[in-house]
């Protein structure tokens, strides 16, 4: 189901996953998200820089040429509309409800833009976004609030995208007031060099512990998912083969007293 308001959230809503963009929860969570569907628990996936530019606003040329590699074109609202349906392919494969929220990609913010190269997207939250962690937070306490039973996932910042971090300190407010909140490791930036979980700690200033979730019979539903984003797979993977590859081989590694059980791990303080 498409909510497409927050007032359509309720206590029946059992596990909230707060995606930055169209496809981190499939990546980082999508065995979990089908594990709890198939159990009869309600999830639902609320993606938050879901928006596209406001009309009659230039389109940068780095936003043009993020498009044009992800095979979207150069108008911005007709590239959301294709990441939408890749969500809502990808929700239905999970079992999961979706809401889409109008934030914009930080490629689409500012004006001039803020964000005009990768190492800026990969880098410091710009001055002119500072607001959007306060506002953000009251976002996800609102959400928080219509669904007081839920568990609330969202992502770690690995990786150190902008909007991976904005989330992540944002939902970081909510556990400071002892809600339910289960930070996620970011995928597929956790499988590569980098620093992983332990480092993303350190930098937060937070010490954290683990919670391992066996997904082993849901990696087809959680692969299959992940192939709904067309757009997305060539660019982060290259192929599908290489998709399965980092997906099992990360995955394995995580419960190292039982190789080759395939687990997510989650993380609160």
């Amino acid at each position: 189901m498409q909510l497409t308001s927050l007032d359509q959230i309720t206590q029946q809503d059992r596990h909230i996953y707060l995606q930055p963009h169209y496809d981190d929860a499939a990546l980082s969570c999508g065995g979990t998200i089908a594990l709890q569907h198939a159990t009869g628990q309600r999830v639902l996936v609320v993606t938050v820089f879901g928006g596209a530019l406001k009309p009659g606003t230039p389109l940068s040329a780095f936003a043009e040429a993020n498009q044009q590699r992800m095979g979207l074109g150069r108008d911005a609202a007709e590239a959301v509309r294709k990441r939408q349906a890749e969500d809502a392919a990808a929700a239905t494969v999970l079992g999961a409800n979706t809401l889409w929220l109008d934030y914009p990609d930080a490629m689409y913010r500012g004006t001039p833009a803020y964000y005009q190269a990768d190492d800026a997207l990969f880098g410091t939250v710009n001055a002119g976004d500072t607001s959007l962690d306060e506002e953000l937070a009251g976002v996800f306490l609102n959400i928080a609030e219509r669904a007081p039973l839920a568990a609330i996932y969202a992502p770690l910042g690995i990786g150190h995208h902008v909007d991976h971090q904005l989330c992540c300190s944002a939902a970081d407010r909510l556990a400071q007031r002892k809600l339910n909140v289960k930070f996620y490791e970011d995928f597929p930036y956790v499988a590569l060099a980098g620093g992983g979980p332990e480092t993303r700690q350190r930098e937060l200033g937070i010490r954290m512990e683990p919670e391992l979730v066996e997904v082993s019979g849901m990696l087809p539903a959680k692969i299959e998912a992940i192939q709904q984003y067309t757009s997305q797979v060539p660019r982060l993977f290259g192929t599908e083969e290489r998709l399965r590859a980092l997906l099992n081989g990360y995955s394995a590694t995580l419960r190292k007293t039982y190789p080759g059980i395939q687990v997510e791990r989650y993380w609160q303080w």
